[in-house]
């Protein structure tokens, strides 16, 4: 037959879970080819006969049209057997020999048909709480190994029935080949626990009276389980936070629709488009002053849409709910309350009987300039992976302790973990080493090297320094602040070197301090320091994350104003200060924000680490005010700000009635100054002009906003995130490159 070709197409990337083999077998069709495609270990294969021609324009096309939500990374054709003349295409069972080298879908929001279908009565899917399609639906929490086949995910004890296997079967339908298809004769089924155990024949309006009486209910979502309650009433709010440990912390909203979220939020276009998507994150946006207050003491509210058909049922009573991860603050989201004492949570659960796989958290975002901007990178993007400029094959990167998060690696693609939690306990630890496990196999990656944070007692660096004593793995300890700035780099493909401004609350340095306000110039395979502050000393360590009047005491201390200080203790902080016991010194710019706050406010506790420095941008006003002046003395060629001065400014401020609102504003402008001085500083050393932002205290809008435009204005080229997180959730994806490019310190 010489007018027919035979070719063979090896397809990698994101095209399991996302209707790629239907709209291969539909792309086919139109261009009249014959053959057969299946899911592999690797992505998908297929073989396709037909004119010359026509197997040109399908491979256009192939490329140019795939489903939305998949993503196409490679494409490998060769020649094919010989032409057969066989008719039709065909959809192949799955191949699963070999070692898994695709990637796996994000979980998807609702699509419009599916929610048309649920509310439309007469529908045989009217109603039910787990629609689904191809176009959306669970993906990465129900897969349990690759390929993406019903019978290897938590959909496998589900047969479908008869009606269901036609569509499944049927290539007219958006239900062709889609995985976790059900109905309620044959999918999972909803129930809601009570401590009486009582049984309801419509969980849904049973859970939405448990609401309207003001109690709390928990709703298992895709990835975890939500603490829900109405968010109009103050009473119920409070007991939600006294439940969850949740003193002032803001809690994440759930609106019915997007005319809510203008009634209570200030919304872009970018703001609604990220709402919308089907990957539904939380969005922080500014809040009207019709929010309600027990929700965000900041001016933001984090929202977010219905994304799973059990939501869109429980909210339509409401404009709007409380919908918080069903934990304790900082430990990892639940999947189960089988063995979980709920109800020291919730008045009632809504559950199911589809298992959970692989938690995952929702992602929380700000879109910035018209991109994303993560706080928490997890459900609906965990675990796409991020393309890196080099081959980081067999790289195992353990991250810090908050926020804590890893990265695997597999040629040019890191993938990171959805959020774990801050690894201070057990059983976070345990979700962390189970992820790591889940992810090696399911990725296919054999570890051959381990990358951890330099601070000897984090219990990541722990787990890495086990694996390798045991496996007998190199390890790399990458300095925390170097990862920040690897991480900000390969966020944005950058090589070679680079000024790096980056400031969190605190990092383990390579002299044994702790390091938070840097300023660093170097790449992937090492660093200088060349900027920083003078070490603020905190009577008490660990205790001054929390009671920030210690830090205020210290600060004016160390600025010879001891006699201002109103601390309950000052007597005793004074002689802990000046014999430095339990005193160790640290340059975190976070510790720096909390000492202010407290100062300008008199507040001396707060009840999450970070908070100060929260508050004080909330608390700013929007006047324009300039900088106090800055000092800065040099010392092992590194320009240091002294903020004596600063701290004797802000205090002679304050003795002249200014209010605490433009003494926040001043603060703020100094530190923009202070990033633009210590870039400068860099550049007559090095002749860089690239400057990265990143660490956690880039996460205050007004910094990075400001520092970005005034580098921009000195001739600087800022960078900023725009794939992973400025705080530590970050730090796999440096370390990862940092390892790779030989930097970081050999474990011995």
């Amino acid at each position: 037959m010489p007018d027919l070709c035979r070719i063979h197409l090896e397809i990698e990337g994101i095209v399991q879970g996302v209707g790629f083999r239907p709209f291969l077998h539909r792309l086919a069709s139109r261009y009249d080819l014959a053959g057969w495609c299946r899911n592999t270990v690797f992505g998908v294969e297929l073989e396709l006969e037909g004119a010359p021609d026509a197997l040109t324009q399908f491979c256009t096309a192939l490329t140019r049209e795939p489903p939305p939500l998949a993503r196409v990374s490679k494409v490998r054709m060769t020649d094919g057997a010989a032409p057969t003349g066989e008719p039709g295409f065909h959809i192949l069972q799955s191949r699963r020999a070999g070692s898994p080298d695709t990637l796996i879908s994000p979980d998807i929001a609702t699509c419009p048909d599916c929610l048309r279908e649920l509310r439309t009565p007469g529908d045989r899917r009217y109603r039910y709480p787990f629609i689904n399609c191809t176009n959306c639906g669970p993906r990465f929490t129900i897969i349990r190994e690759l390929p993406y086949d019903r019978a290897l995910t938590s959909m496998r004890r589900f047969q479908m029935c008869p009606v269901c296997q036609a569509e499944y079967e049927n290539i007219e339908t958006r239900r062709y080949h889609a995985q976790p298809d059900c109905c309620p004769n044959c999918g999972p089924q909803l129930k809601l626990l009570t401590p009486e155990g009582e049984e309801h024949s419509d969980p849904i309006a049973a859970a939405q009276q448990i609401l309207q009486d003001g109690g709390i209910v928990g709703v298992k979502g895709l990835g975890g389980y939500h603490l829900a309650c109405r968010a109009d009433l103050p009473r119920t709010v409070a007991e939600l936070r006294r439940r969850k440990r949740r003193d002032e912390r803001p809690f994440a909203l759930m609106c019915r629709d997007l005319s809510v979220v203008r009634q209570y939020c200030l919304v872009s276009p970018d703001e609604e488009a990220r709402l919308g998507s089907p990957r539904a994150p939380i969005v922080l946006l500014r809040k009207r002053p019709e929010a309600p207050e027990l929700l965000s003491e900041t001016r933001e509210l984090g929202v977010m849409l219905p994304y799973t058909p059990i939501h869109h049922l429980l909210m339509e009573p409401y404009d709007l709910l409380v919908m918080t991860s069903m934990n304790v603050s900082d430990q990892p989201v639940r999947c189960d309350v089988e063995q979980f004492p709920w109800r020291r949570l919730a008045d009632a659960v809504l559950t199911h009987d589809r298992e959970i796989v692989n938690r995952c958290d929702d992602t929380l975002l700000r879109v910035f300039r018209g991109r994303d901007y993560f706080f928490r990178r997890s459900r609906g993007y965990a675990p796409e992976p991020i393309h890196l400029n080099a081959d980081c094959t067999g790289i195992l990167a353990c991250g810090a302790e908050q926020k804590g998060s890893f990265a695997l690696s597999r040629g040019q693609s890191a993938f990171l973990s959805q959020h774990i939690g801050d690894l201070k306990d057990w059983e976070t630890v345990r979700f962390y080493e189970e992820q790591i496990e889940r992810f090696e196999q399911r990725f296919g990656v054999a570890v051959r090297r381990l990358a951890c944070d330099l601070h000897p007692d984090y219990l990541s660096a722990e787990y890495a320094r086990r694996r390798s004593r045991e496996g007998g793995l190199p390890l790399v300890q990458v300095q925390h602040h170097h990862a920040h700035m690897a991480a900000c780099m390969g966020d944005n493909g950058l090589d070679g070197d680079c000024i790096g401004l980056i400031w969190d609350g605190t990092g383990y340095g390579t002299d044994g301090t702790i390091w938070g306000a840097e300023c660093l110039v170097g790449g992937y395979a090492g660093f200088q320091r060349t900027g920083s502050i003078r070490p603020i000393k905190l009577p008490g360590g660990d205790k001054c994350a929390r009671e920030i009047g210690r830090i205020a005491h210290s600060l004016l201390w160390d600025a010879g104003l001891g006699e201002q200080s109103r601390h309950p203790l000052a007597n005793q902080l004074t002689q802990m200060l000046t014999s430095d016991l339990n005193s160790p010194g640290s340059s975190g710019m976070g510790r720096l924000f909390d000492g202010v706050y407290a100062l300008v406010t008199g507040r001396q506790t707060v009840t999450y680490e970070g908070q100060g420095a929260v508050l004080l941008e909330a608390m700013a006003s929007e006047e324009k005010l300039p900088p106090y002046d800055l000092t800065f003395y040099e010392e092992d060629e590194r320009r240091t700000l002294d903020t004596r001065p600063l701290i004797a400014a802000i205090m002679a401020d304050r003795a002249e009635g200014m209010e605490p609102a433009s003494i926040a504003v001043r603060f703020m402008e100094s530190l923009v100054s202070l990033a633009v001085a210590h870039a400068a500083f860099a550049r007559e050393k090095t002749g860089l002009c690239r400057v990265v932002l990143s660490g956690g205290v880039f996460q205050n809008r007004y910094l990075l906003s400001r520092v970005s435009d005034v580098l921009t204005e000195a001739g600087f080229v800022p960078y900023y995130h725009t794939q992973v997180s400025p705080n530590d959730q970050g730090i796999a994806l440096g370390q990862t490159l940092i390892a790779a490019g030989g930097g970081g310190i050999p474990c011995v």
